[in-house]
């Protein structure tokens, strides 16, 4: 859809040019010694493009520089996209969110609670609530992630082979298969998890729409926005825009991980809550969308009122992550902070700790990659990076601090 580039004066849309040089000041030193290979940041306001910057390198050994069109991968930055695909299917009436998963996937029904005990002898109990869709979209179904080390649940996921992501060469219709096998966590509804939630639902819209999930998204958001650069995979063509990955070491600096050319082969299993490559500029075009209520360039993927809905907090009496929420790995800080369908939602800035609006929203990868929408202040910002875990440096509250700073 064009290049990526600065489209206009900061002032001209409210915000100070000089306060947004801090955002460079403050993170040029994390890539200067180390502790990001590189990064990428993008602010935009009422539309318009107005703080663009790179710096350092999408690989360090090589030198390679993080430029404008840089492949990232954004690992948890996808469930938003799945959420909203999901969503038009809603629009369209082939799904309801109150309708149980069982309907789409026979596996989920009989699903048990765990109880008590330990993992090589759990005492469960038949759930009392099936698992909805609205379960799926809001991480209350009870599911869990098996790294997150914090219930005798994660560790029968890991047991079954499922730490990051899934067994070697299974698909994703056999993972959701497997996850129903497993007890959930707790009662459907009854608290907050972050989980597989979004990979099930991935497998439903397989399912609803009678097409794999890459061809899904394809048809459903990413074709239509123009997000041509944005899939499970990447031809050898584009190789060498893609950045590579690093982990944190005991001094927190990045060290490279070996990826054995993963992004470039069709996965097995299709990871709808965190398997897509993207870059910047796709991703804006898609909090673009978001801003608008559904619709850019005249393209319209979700109507207004369904986009305004998805972006409230759906926690059972307006609850906070902080309460309702199993303590363990999130992409954004709990205080504050509630949960809607694909988002997490600001709900009380004063207890989230950082300068912002209520009703922002928006999500982030493992990676260190992050992004919000502020329709108060019809406000979007896309950061990039490459560096696990997500937590290693408070990249996200820092970047708040900085954005909020420079409006006028």
């Amino acid at each position: 859809m064009g290049e990526l580039t600065v489209t206009c004066d900061p002032e001209d849309v409210g915000l100070d040019s000089a306060r947004l040089r801090r955002i460079d000041a403050h993170f040029a030193p994390y890539a200067d010694d180390g502790r990001l290979p590189g990064w990428l940041v993008l602010v935009s306001r009422r539309g318009e493009i107005a703080h663009l910057s790179a710096y350092g390198s999408r690989d360090v050994a090589s030198g390679a520089p993080v430029e404008t069109d840089t492949l990232f991968r954004i690992y948890s930055m996808t469930k938003p996209i799945t959420s909203v695909a999901v969503m038009t299917l809603y629009e369209e009436g082939l799904l309801q969110l109150t309708d149980p998963v069982s309907r789409y996937l026979p596996a989920f029904a009989g699903l048990r609670v765990y109880e008590k005990g330990p993992a090589f002898s759990p005492v469960t109990r038949p759930a009392a609530e099936p698992v909805r869709v609205w379960h799926l979209l809001t991480h209350t179904a009870g599911l869990v992630y098996g790294f997150q080390r914090v219930s005798v649940v994660d560790e029968l996921y890991r047991r079954a082979g499922f730490d990051r992501g899934a067994p070697r060469g299974m698909s994703l219709a056999e993972a959701v298969d497997r996850w129903a096998e497993l007890p959930l966590a707790f009662e459907p509804g009854t608290r907050w998890n972050y989980s597989v939630a979004t990979d099930v639902l991935g497998r439903l819209a397989e399912v609803v729409s009678g097409r794999p999930l890459d061809a899904f998204l394809r048809e459903r958001v990413l074709g239509p926005l123009g997000m041509h650069d944005t899939g499970f995979w990447i031809d050898e063509e584009r190789a060498g825009r893609m950045a590579s990955l690093y982990s944190a070491d005991h001094r927190r600096r990045a060290v490279p991980m070996d990826t054995r050319g993963a992004e470039l082969r069709r996965p097995s299993f299709l990871s709808g809550g965190g398997g897509l490559i993207s870059t910047a500029g796709d991703y804006h075009r898609f909090t673009r969308m978001l801003l608008r209520g559904g619709e850019l360039d005249g393209v319209r993927l979700l109507g207004p009122r369904t986009v305004a809905y998805m972006t409230r907090n759906h926690l059972p009496g307006g609850a906070d992550l902080e309460d309702f929420g199993q303590p363990g790995f999130a992409e954004v800080p709990y205080a504050g902070s509630g949960f809607g369908l694909g988002f997490a939602v600001v709900r009380d800035a004063v207890r989230h700790r950082t300068v912002t609006s209520e009703g922002e929203f928006g999500w982030g990868g493992a990676a260190g990659t992050t992004f919000w929408v502020d329709p108060a202040e019809e406000l979007t910002v896309v950061f990039m990076t490459q560096l696990l875990p997500s937590d290693t440096h408070p990249i996200r509250s820092r970047l708040r601090q900085l954005v909020y700073q420079a409006l006028l």
